[in-house]
């Protein structure tokens, strides 16, 4: 008997006080420009039931049904018009187009004929995320000829204006390295070095509680060698050849005419003696 008494009583506690408990605290996420709704767990309003919404630490009205009749208390600057709906029939609140000055405290009173109660709600909203940027993060790169131990490439990704997010690098599925910021509009940078031959994938992601933005990293692209070395290195290719026929031509040159000067002076020194060999006989 007393069992049933304690299970009578802590359910009539539950349907007075409603579903959440004296400071319980709904949180509620949402994405800037989408609609979200408060529900009052309501089925259907009786005629003399009072609904009102109230919002911020001032708890200002924004929302009432009352004997059945609905006020939307258009004057409220920070909500504007046509923004709010409110249901009729469960008194649950709607917020169309929601933006980032929407997020705060939403209460919610109920008052009838079967008993009253409060429920609160935090909202949160977040702004749409930027995609992420990813740059060398030196303006040096090695050349052709650096040793293989210097032939890293040195990354950045970075987000600018961004508030309560995470920002982090993954190599395949692999958790590389993260950063996390709740600051309001702040700039967000996250360094990476790779191999300039590696084929693995990497991808830089941006995310917050309910969405994310990724950007995938083009090593190829960003990650080569100077292109001053790869010119000069091609220019080398088609020069070399040239050098090599030119120098051919010079050297064949030099043999003919020391091979010219060599005739023409052996022929003048047989000239001298044959003209020394005339003399002496007569």
């Amino acid at each position: 008997m007393l069992t049933n008494l304690c299970c009578f009583i802590l359910f009539f506690i539950t349907e007075v006080s409603g579903v959440f408990g004296p400071d319980e605290v709904k949180s509620v996420s949402v994405l800037e420009g989408d609609s979200v709704t408060l529900h009052t767990d309501i089925t259907e309003i009786q005629r003399h039931d009072q609904i009102l919404w109230m919002f911020g630490p001032k708890e200002t009205r924004i929302a009432e049904i009352y004997k059945q009749g609905i006020d939307m208390f258009n004057s409220n600057e920070t909500f504007g018009h046509m923004r709010l709906l409110l249901d009729s029939q469960s008194g649950s609140l709607t917020i169309k187009n929601i933006r980032t000055e929407h997020t705060g405290l939403y209460k919610l009173q109920i008052r009838s004929d079967r008993g009253n109660s409060d429920k609160r709600f935090s909202v949160t909203v977040y702004a749409p995320l930027p995609v992420p940027v990813i740059i060398r993060g030196s303006s040096q790169c090695p050349s052709s000829s650096s040793s293989s131990s210097s032939l890293n490439c040195s990354l950045l990704c970075s987000v600018s204006n961004v508030t309560d997010v995470s920002l982090s690098w993954y190599k395949g599925n692999s958790l590389l390295s993260s950063i996390s910021v709740s600051d309001l509009n702040i700039r967000l940078s996250l360094p990476l070095e790779v191999e300039y031959q590696d084929n693995n994938t990497y991808r830089c992601v941006l995310n917050n509680p309910i969405t994310n933005q990724t950007q995938h990293l083009n090593i190829t692209e960003l990650c080569q060698l100077c292109s001053d070395s790869v010119e000069f290195s091609s220019h080398l290719k088609r020069v070399i050849p040239s050098l090599v026929y030119a120098l051919v031509g010079v050297a064949a040159v030099a043999l003919l005419v020391c091979y010219v000067r060599s005739k023409q002076k052996a022929k003048l020194q047989t000239q001298i003696y044959m003209n020394l060999k005339l003399k002496n006989k007569k």
